[in-house]
């Protein structure tokens, strides 16, 4: 039985795409996304609001569209899966993590207006980019030629530090 692991979310970057690249030459950019919900509370007659944040991956000619197009506080719409990870921290200690995968990302046009370059057709075939995710192996190094995690992704830390903010 098929299962069906798809998400929509509209919100807005909470930072700027970070751009790494695989050890076999994969673009992967990494960004965060805050959505926020408002209601009004029936018994007090009072608005309120929550705001979920999530981390968004997107990889190859999304990626690099992404790193071009989106920087903090660009109103986003998302599409993709969610996709858990672990790994282990340099002190022992077991994380992981739910992120969503995106097979698009586009501009909200609600309360922005935008202009669309299109991009010449390249060896994706007209895929729309993005695809794919992560396929194993290889490894993770930061785009100014930083460190490099060795084996699997499961390895290598989050593209942000969970004890901080989102801003």
């Amino acid at each position: 039985m098929a299962t069906d692991n798809s998400v929509t979310i509209t919100g807005n970057a909470t930072r700027e795409p970070e751009v790494r690249f695989t050890a076999s030459g994969s673009q992967v950019a990494s960004f965060g996304v805050a959505v926020n919900r408002r209601w009004q509370n029936r018994q007090t007659n009072e608005w309120e609001e929550s705001v979920s944040f999530f981390d968004v991956s997107c990889w190859n000619q999304l990626a690099a569209n992404v790193a071009e197009s989106v920087g903090r506080g660009t109103r986003v719409t998302v599409t993709g899966r969610l996709d858990q990870r672990s790994w282990e921290t340099q002190n022992g200690e077991k994380r992981s993590k739910v992120e969503i995968v995106a097979d698009d990302v586009a501009v909200s046009l609600r309360w922005a207006t935008a202009t669309v370059t299109r991009n010449e057709r390249g060896d994706g075939g007209g895929r729309g980019g993005g695809g794919g995710g992560y396929q194993g192996g290889g490894n993770y190094s930061n785009q100014s030629g930083g460190r490099d995690f060795g084996g699997d992704r499961q390895d290598a830390p989050p593209a942000y530090n969970p004890d901080e903010e989102p801003f």
